[in-house]
């Protein structure tokens, strides 16, 4: 588990002609992401010394270490940017990393299998849990909530949920 990697941020683009880029931190304390340097690309074989210069809407404008250019900076934009999970903090025990829900089976109160989670996505109002259907082609947004998601069992590898009437 020492060497599974997590996403922590992604460079947006380039911010200005001098080679800073914008960057947008996925951590609970944004700029936290400073201090999992060198974080890496998902394959690992690209590395970054990320330093933040200042706060921006969205994210922050930073440096890496021989990006001097708006083009070295317009290159790397998209580049996803990944933390070894040994760096990252230790959760509380009703908070969790999306990459340990991805993959995780799906209950019903009830017992049946409703399918497994694919995806974990965040557009502003809270997490969703994009979950594929069993037996089926289709996938569904189920709210990550307390009410809807009442017990995530990470030993066992399975969510139980409450879902709304008719979501499935």
């Amino acid at each position: 588990m020492s060497d599974e990697k997590i996403c922590v941020g992604v460079i947006s683009g380039s911010y200005g002609v001098n080679g800073e880029l914008r960057v947008k931190s996925f951590c609970a304390v944004p700029e936290d992401i400073e201090t999992y340097s060198p974080l890496t690309t998902e394959d690992g074989k690209r590395s970054f010394a990320l330093a933040l210069v200042r706060p921006m809407k969205n994210g922050f404008v930073a440096r890496i270490a021989d990006v001097a250019t708006k083009e070295q900076a317009d290159a790397l934009r998209a580049t996803q940017l990944f933390a070894r999970r040994a760096d990252l903090p230790t959760l509380p025990d009703d908070e969790y990393y999306y990459s340990d829900l991805t993959g995780l089976e799906v209950f019903d109160t009830g017992g049946t299998s409703l399918g497994y989670v694919k995806s974990v996505q965040n557009h502003g109002a809270g997490d969703l849990l994009e979950v594929h259907v069993a037996g089926a082609t289709a996938t569904v947004l189920l709210p990550f909530t307390m009410a809807v998601v009442p017990t995530v069992d990470l030993a066992s590898g399975r969510i139980v949920a409450d879902p709304p009437e008719g979501l499935f």
